[in-house]
């Protein structure tokens, strides 16, 4: 017989009914219900009179084995066919992995693992489909777009997990996708679909059943309205990868990043762009941006590095008159709090004071930059929109590359050759970089022309 109990997610207090706050620590909102197979009464009365003076039953030790000697098999990685996709996974699906994939709504996360799913079975791997928020005749009219190879992907419209397990151990896929892990619920729980036991108690599950059969497993979860993974923290730390989706439904390209990879690196990125036939790779993103840069007072192309891969992207800048106290400072694509810093340095080390100002600074293309090496193009766009002067020439535009100090120091970034490799590759060969301006006021007056001060920018 299957018994639940109240568990809370702070201390482990183990309940039967559920309290609105946890009598053993006293956290709020922490009790969430979780199966627990109880033979008897008293095994339910051991499950929750453990860590009170409950006899334990008496095991054997185990030999603990040195790493040298654990024997680790190799399995070859399970290419989805869509090569920013494997970019990111670090070379493709790992047998018997469990993969969530998160994004808000309508970004792209149903149409890249179903444009996925097609071009494996077209290759003639096993793979199943399991829509829990779509029926299958609307997963057929999604599918029709993406081309055939995704009309060959089997499909089932099904939220009961035990039916879902049953289909998997009957179809036997190498790759198997949720959509989504909220939608599925287990019997012997008494929650709704999505609350936080049952999406506990669904990915610890899907979990087994990845890592028993080796089918690799991919969830698609939904997000809350601040952008992250909806759902408990412990999803999170149970998969073996979580991939986030940014960007915004109206823009054009968007970016898939990997939060986090046991079988790989966490700083590689994919990019896509939204075309009639779904996500389209965009495989030189460089020259995508590179072309559609804006010669204009403001506009800094910028080398950043995305993992291995050097991404030339446009950081644009406009800095108005403001009537509001205190002004606005919009950022879109990078940290706004990176933002301050370098408006806070340019102010004490630049003689550039924008406090009266309203500042908007954006990463065209809906891309996102977090790295610190980002901070000089900032403050080349910003230092060139208060004079509305372009950097360099239109001929021969600059290419920063630096991190900014609290002292107005340049600071090295990892991986300069690459970049400065990418940055020449398309004509960008007068570089600003802490190798030639040691501090922010020679590299500003170096890419403007003459000292940058707060009065010319007033001007």
């Amino acid at each position: 017989m299957a018994r639940t109990l109240f568990a809370c997610t702070a201390c482990g207090h183990a309940s039967p009914k559920w309290h609105g706050r946890c009598p053993s620590c006293g956290e709020w909102n922490g009790m969430v219900e979780e199966p627990v197979p109880v033979s008897s009464n008293a095994g339910l009365a051991g499950s929750l009179g453990a860590g009170r003076g409950a006899s334990r039953r008496r095991v054997a030790a185990v030999r603990a084995v040195p790493l040298a000697e654990v024997k680790a098999p190799r399995h070859a990685r399970l290419e989805t066919g869509i090569g920013e996709l494997d970019r990111v996974l670090g070379g493709g699906l790992v047998p018997g992995s469990v993969v969530l994939i998160g994004g808000s709504p309508g970004i792209g996360k149903s149409t890249v693992t179903g444009g996925a799913l097609g071009r494996m079975a077209a290759a003639g791997r096993r793979v199943l489909y399991v829509s829990g928020e779509e029926s299958a005749a609307q997963v057929k009219l999604r599918a029709e777009r993406l081309g055939p190879d995704a009309l060959l992907v089997p499909v089932i419209a099904e939220t009961d997990l035990d039916i879902v397990e049953a289909t998997i151990d009957a179809e036997r896929p190498e790759v198997c996708v949720i959509d989504s892990v909220q939608t599925l619920s287990a019997a012997d729980l008494s929650g709704p679909p999505g609350s936080v036991g049952q999406v506990r108690a669904v990915a610890d599950r899907l979990m087994q059943v990845a890592k028993g059969r080796g089918v690799a497993i991919v969830l698609v979860g939904h997000v809350t309205k601040e952008g992250a993974l909806a759902g408990p923290r412990v999803l999170e730390h149970l998969v073996d990868c979580v991939l986030q989706f940014e960007g915004e439904r109206e823009r054009t390209y968007r970016t898939l990043r990997a939060l986090k990879n046991r079988f790989g690196s966490t700083d590689e990125v994919g990019v896509f762009e939204m075309g009639e036939r779904g996500l389209e790779e965009v495989e030189d993103a460089s020259s995508r941006f590179v072309a559609e840069a804006a010669r204009a007072p403001g506009s800094v192309v910028l080398c950043a590095m995305e993992g291995s891969r050097p991404l030339l992207v446009e950081v644009q800048a406009l800095v108005a008159p403001s009537e509001l106290v205190p002004p606005r400072r919009v950022a879109n694509g990078i940290d706004r709090n990176r933002l301050a810093l370098v408006l806070a340095v340019l102010a004490r080390h630049a003689g550039l004071g924008l406090g009266g100002s309203d500042v908007f600074v954006s990463v065209a293309g809906g891309l996102r930059v977090d790295a610190p090496g980002a901070d000089l193009a900032v403050a080349l766009a910003l230092a060139s929109a208060a004079r509305g002067t372009s950097q360099g020439t239109p001929e021969r535009p600059l290419a920063p590359i630096g991190e900014i100090g609290l002292s107005g120091e340049l600071r090295h970034v990892a991986h300069p050759d690459r970049r400065l490799a990418e940055a020449r590759r398309f004509g960008l060969d007068r570089v600003v970089a802490p190798e030639s301006d040691r501090t922010l006021r020679a590299a500003l007056a170096r890419a403007l022309g003459g000292e940058v001060t707060e009065a010319a920018a007033a001007a």
